[in-house]
């Protein structure tokens, strides 16, 4: 898309006039509420001359510069399959990446998240040059074996073609086993890079995959008819991996709900996984259900005894079990009036019996008192 005047515009009655922007038939025609001048949206609106340097997010984090020029319209879209000819350089030159045909979708973080918006910028046949700074590329972490920590990359990068993704409902359990497969392993890669919001939309991509599909039409049906059970039963055990992971992925970001659904739903097909139950576990204790997390952790050491980890939660939930029980016990005496901050403190013992010396000592001094007035009158 460009910025470029147009030729011709709307006018008031419906006819054409010469004058309107694509800015301006963004915002009146389609109702979207761009801002030209920010950097993103002015590097999507613009086309850009080879030579200029485009600074695509405004911070000097992100920078595209155009080699070559492509074939103007060709802009690739999210989700479309990507075809690129890759290389990625250190500041002093060493090569530390390089691809003569790698095949990426669009906007599934296949690629580091700088390239990902880079190559959304590219035309079909355009060469361009992609500086990304650390945060955009490998960050503190690097890549072994040739990426150092907090190294930014300079890459050349071909967009050698862009095509649409085809549909899920046309491939065979085999394809979709496959690509599903694929964005799982992205998906652990990003884990354990200590990014699970992308590792998230890897994982959620990867089950659009993974699931069997049931309202086919009759030429699907073909395809699908080919399909062993022994493949459909691949197909849900990969399933089941994917929520498993998922679930860890949601519990980094503390979406304890949601993370409780996917375990969910690799206990309705695997009752005994002890790895979705020792999560449901942990997520348990973190929505404080103590008394189900024990049990449901217990069911876990019953199936895997040897295994620390479980032993480990289950010891420190049952510590923690029985200190909210003194707890409650504690509460309910204390209603009761029976709590032992009720019963007579050690002093009160003292107090009592300096009470009884004052009395006796009183009632001794009036008897004293009664036994004078009555000798006195005697005497007298």
């Amino acid at each position: 898309m460009t910025i470029k005047t147009f030729e011709i515009n709307e006018m008031e009655n419906g006819s054409i006039q010469p004058g309107a922007t694509q800015t301006d038939f963004i915002k009146e025609e389609l109702n979207f509420d761009i801002d030209p001048n920010k950097p993103l949206e002015k590097a999507v609106l613009n086309e850009h001359p080879p030579g200029e340097c485009i600074d695509i997010l405004g911070n000097g984090q992100l920078k595209k510069t155009v080699l070559k020029k492509g074939k103007d319209g060709t802009r690739p879209n999210r989700s479309d399959i990507c075809t690129l000819k890759l290389t990625g350089k250190l500041k002093d030159d060493t090569v530390v990446e390089e691809y003569e045909d790698l095949t990426i979708q669009l906007g599934d973080v296949e690629v580091i998240q700088g390239l990902d918006l880079a190559i959304a910028l590219m035309d079909v046949g355009e060469v361009a040059e992609i500086e990304v700074n650390p945060r955009f590329a490998y960050g503190s972490l690097g890549k072994e074996p040739n990426i150092p920590p907090n190294a930014t990359i300079l890459y050349t990068v071909e967009l050698k073609s862009s095509q649409l993704e085809e549909e899920i409902e046309i491939l065979n359990v085999n394809q979709r086993k496959e690509i599903g497969n694929k964005k799982r392993e992205r998906g652990n890669w990003w884990f354990t890079r200590n990014e699970p919001t992308l590792a998230i939309h890897c994982y959620r991509r990867a089950l659009e995959f993974l699931l069997p599909i049931e309202n086919r039409t009759s030429s699907q049906n073909e395809i699908e008819d080919t399909t062993t059970d022994a493949e459909l039963q691949a197909l849900l055990e990969d399933r089941t991996k994917v929520f498993n992971n998922l679930a860890a992925a949601q519990m980094k970001i503390q979406a304890y709900d949601a993370a409780l659904k996917s375990v969910e739903n690799v206990l309705s097909c695997q009752p005994q996984n002890v790895k979705a139950l020792f999560r449901k576990g942990k997520i348990l204790i973190q929505k404080g259900e103590h008394s189900l997390a024990y049990q449901t952790l217990l069911q876990a050491s019953k199936l895997e005894p040897e295994t620390k980890a479980i032993q480990m939660e289950l010891a420190m939930l049952k510590e923690k079990n029985a200190k909210d029980a003194q707890h409650e016990r504690n509460l309910y005496r204390k209603m009761l009036g029976t709590h032992k901050n009720n019963t007579p403190p050690k002093n009160s013992k003292k107090e009592n019996n300096s009470s009884s010396k004052l009395t006796w000592r009183l009632i001794g001094g009036a008897s004293a008192a009664i036994v004078a007035v009555v000798l006195y009158r005697f005497i007298l």
